[in-house]
């Protein structure tokens, strides 16, 4: 390795009257008949963030944090989704209900111990994601009282389940510009509703 001296940058002061540039958004704007496809996190373009079912739920935590997310998949040793944890599963009713039952501390609890497992999860298939409109995922989430929804395709040449998305309550209300509190799953579909009321 070749020993580069590097020389520092050239610094002033910062003018006065000065700004700071402004973020483009990250989603574009939609509206409810927009297509169902147009909220969907695409796993073909933005890597799924995952966790082993062993990890402690601190870790989880962190991980969500870290990430700036509110789902994990939980996978095992060959990358097969064995269930997937939430931010409210980390810090709702579950961890308190898992010390009831089988005693220790907060910090002593595994992912396995309060994710919902894969028999448990509902998906929706990417056929039915292209030909859907928003409002009828946001229906479906409602229906599901869910504030996350799976969507799957097939493996071409295994013929199984892949996912392939992953459709959030929390990022719908961003996409149609409805600032409201991420951890409020009623309150995000009764600003929805509102909206659709509207329309």
């Amino acid at each position: 390795m070749t020993n580069i001296e590097y020389t520092p940058i050239a610094s002033t002061t910062l003018e006065s009257g000065a700004s700071f540039h402004r973020t483009e958004r990250i989603f574009d704007l939609i509206k409810l008949d927009d297509p169902a496809a147009a909220v969907m996190t695409d796993l073909k373009k933005i890597s799924a963030v995952t966790v082993a079912a062993q990890a402690p739920i601190d870790a989880a935590n962190s991980r969500m944090k870290h990430r700036g997310v509110r789902l994990l998949l939980v996978v095992d040793d060959e990358d097969t989704v064995v269930g997937l944890i939430t931010s409210t599963d980390t810090h709702g009713a579950k961890p308190i209900q898992h010390i009831q039952k089988h005693g220790g501390t907060y910090h002593d609890i595994v992912v396995q111990d309060i994710m919902t497992t894969q028999d448990k999860l509902e998906v929706i298939c990417m056929d039915d994601i292209n030909r859907t409109r928003v409002g009828n995922v946001v229906a479906t989430l409602k229906q599901a009282g869910r504030s996350h929804a799976l969507v799957v395709d097939r493996h071409e040449k295994e013929n199984r389940q892949v996912i392939r998305g992953i459709i959030s309550a929390s990022q719908i209300a961003r996409q149609l510009d409805i600032d409201i509190p991420t951890t409020e799953i009623a309150q995000t579909f009764a600003e929805i509703e509102a909206l659709l009321a509207s329309a």
